[in-house]
This record gives structure tokens, C-alpha cells and sequence, in this order.
């Protein structure tokens, strides 16, 4: 009998879905042992489901992969199928987000913790929304939440995937005494952050497309929460920084890149002060302790023309926050290019390190 954690991936032939697929395979704590997606889908071997539609980057094909490729994939409408086979699940959901919030608190309600990377659940104030080197301390908002909807299990979810390449940035500065008062961030996201068959080619070929539904508002947002407080009713979102937003789809598949103007508080720390922040910056405990977690979660490259995606984006196994061009910046403090892997570290890798974490503390 295994001693790995046996785990769901509910969305599993989707692009998210592939990418859980692909990382839990060698995975040394956790096994891929229930497969869930459309009605579609259900009934067939995983191998089968996604035969002619296989688009993960990473890992080969499922074929390759042991015994995940033979597991019949479930109908994920219902619950009851996932009961007993497995401790939890990780939701890569692609539908409505209402029906996404629905069905992922129905999981949790029948005892079968939900890690996310689903939006629909982001907002509430009950329900962490991690990025484990940053805001681990979380989850100890997991109790109040359970008291709150009188669920057995528990939803943790992941933040949006374009603003992983600044926060983790942003949060060792912080972490050193350094108020962030205003950011200005322009992203460049890839055409993999819209999923597949994502933005039709003839939107993207020799174009820029300076509009993602809903985008801005999360890159805005959804950073206050990360880096707010636990209070005795849930997440109380910070204050600061204030985040101004411009969002863009561009003709690459997979790095989401972010270019970010900072305005300090009082006290403002010099450029090879934040360089030495950046480098030195851990914060998650016992790192080596986490199998998904990168040694160095924030790299600082000296090159005058990087970080680039195609040729960083898989730093730290794609879960690594590549930053560079740190200089003045004429009219705030300081700027700098961050890059992120959308899927890997935006989606499914950052997913896994987020249930490495939940493990760790003790809730599975």
C-alpha cells in the first residue's frame, strides 16, 4: 500500500489540470488517485480523456506516467465519487464562477479539503488565499472558517496568476520595515493564462491585446488580502500599497512578466539594498522541508535585459520569481521587471506548494 497522500484533481483534463497531473507524478508526498472533469469526460481512462487535446508543456504524456494514465476519470458534479478516494482535492475548475463556488463548497461541506486556483472563492474573508512564502500564517484562519459554514473540510484557494511576479517582491520589502505606499504594474501576460483554446491566433499574431476581463481588478485587489492580517472574523486586507494596474495579453506562451514602478514611505531603501532583500529572502520555514518550494524565491539578475520569459521563466523548477532592471525610477522611488511561470508557479505548481504547506501545519 502506498504511503503517499492519495489526492483529487477535479478539472483534471483541462491545461491546470495537466499541469497537477504532470507535477504530482514523481511527487514524493503525494499521488494523483482521483480524476474528475465534465460529464464529458467521465467514465473514460485519464490517458483517453485527453487523448488529442494534451497541451502541458512539462513531463510527457500521462502514458508515461504509471498508473495515473489507466485511473477512470469521474463525473466532478458529484461529490460522492471522490468520497474515500482521496484526502483531498485540488480544483481546476473551468466553468461559471458561481458554479465553481457551488461545487468547490460542496466538497469542503462532505469533508474533502479544496485548494483552488479558481477565483470564485478569493473574496471572502474566511478563506486564505496563499502564496506560502508570503502569508503561510493564513491559514489559521482555517478553523474560522469551518465554524463559519459548518463544513468537516475547508477551502484554501490561490491567488490570480498575474500578480506572482511582484508580490513575493514586494513582501520581503515589507518584511524589512519598508512601506510601500503606491506600485504602478504593467503586466504582459501570456496567451497560456487564458487556457486553452484560449485567444484565437489571429487576435494575437503581430498584436498586443491591452485588455483581460477582470484582471486589473484582481492585480489590484487581491494583493491588499495577501498581505493583510489574520482578525478574529477572517482576512482584514491591508491598506497599502496602493496598486494601479495596466494588463496585457501578448504573443508568448507561458511567463507572465510585470514591470513595476514602487513609492516608499519615509524610509527608502538604496538599490543594492533591495537587491540584498531580494537575494537573502526566504521566509518560508524549513524550506527544504517543502519539496515544490524553490531554494531562492525571489533571483536577481544583473542583466541589463532580463528577466526574459523564454529564457527565465523556468527558474527554480517554474516556481521562482526572476527580478531585474532595479534602478531609479523619476517619478516614484524605484522599478524593477518581475517574471513569473503562469502555470506552474500562477496555477498548478503553486497549488501543490500550498497543500506541501497545509500538510506541514498539520491539516491533512
Amino acid at each position: 500500500m502506498s504511503a503517499k497522500i492519495p489526492v483529487g484533481i477535479l478539472g483534471a483534463t483541462g491545461m491546470v489540470g495537466q499541469m497537477y497531473v504532470s507535477l504530482l507524478a514523481d511527487h514524493p508526498w503525494f499521488e494523483a488517485a482521483y480524476l474528475a472533469a465534465s460529464p464529458r469526460s467521465a467514465g473514460k481512462p485519464y490517458r483517453e480523456a485527453v487523448t488529442g487535446r494534451w497541451v502541458c508543456e512539462r513531463g510527457g504524456k500521462p502514458a508515461h506516467w504509471g498508473n495515473v494514465g489507466d485511473v477512470t476519470v469521474e463525473d466532478a458534479g458529484d461529490v460522492s465519487r471522490a468520497l474515500g478516494k482521496c484526502l483531498f482535492v485540488f480544483s481546476a475548475l473551468e466553468m461559471e464562477k458561481d458554479r465553481i463556488r457551488a461545487l468547490e463548497e460542496s466538497y469542503a461541506s462532505q469533508g474533502i479539503p479544496v485548494v483552488s486556483n479558481a477565483s470564485a472563492n478569493r473574496t471572502a474573508a474566511d478563506i486564505p488565499m496563499l502564496i506560502a512564502e508570503v502569508n503561510h500564517h493564513h491559514v489559521e484562519v482555517i478553523p474560522v472558517q469551518k465554524k463559519n459554514r459548518g463544513w468537516d473540510g475547508f477551502i484554501v484557494v490561490k491567488p490570480n496568476c498575474s500578480i506572482q511576479s511582484y508580490v513575493t517582491p514586494f513582501y520581503a520589502l515589507l518584511e524589512k520595515g519598508y512601506e510601500i505606499k503606491r506600485a504602478l504594474v504593467t503586466t504582459m501576460q501570456a496567451v497560456s493564462g487564458a487556457g486553452y483554446p484560449g485567444v484565437p491566433s489571429l487576435d494575437m499574431i503581430d498584436n498586443l491585446v491591452p485588455f483581460i476581463d477582470g484582471e486589473e481588478e484582481k492585480s489590484e485587489n487581491e494583493p491588499l488580502k495577501i498581505l493583510g492580517s489574520v482578525g478574529p472574523g477572517g482576512i482584514v486586507n491591508a491598506e497599502t500599497p496602493l496598486i494601479s494596474a495596466h494588463c496585457n495579453r501578448v504573443a508568448i506562451t507561458s511567463g507572465h512578466t510585470a514591470c513595476v514602478s514602487l513609492e516608499f514611505g519615509a524610509k527608502k531603501p538604496s538599490i543594492d539594498e533591495v537587491k540584498k532583500i531580494w537575494r537573502d529572502f526566504r521566509a518560508l520555514p524549513q524550506t527544504a522541508q517543502f519539496p515544490s518550494a524553490p531554494p531562492f524565491p525571489v533571483m536577481v539578475m544583473e542583466e541589463r535585459d532580463r528577466p526574459q520569459p523564454r529564457k527565465d521563466r523556468d527558474a527554480g523548477n517554474g516556481m521562482a520569481v526572476s527580478v531585474g532592471r532595479v534602478r531609479p525610477c523619476k517619478l516614484f522611488d524605484l522599478r524593477f521587471t518581475g517574471l513569473s511561470h503562469n502555470t506552474i508557479r500562477g496555477a498548478a505548481g503553486g497549488g501543490v506548494l500550498s497543500a506541501e504547506l497545509l500538510k506541514h501545519k498539520g491539516y491533512f
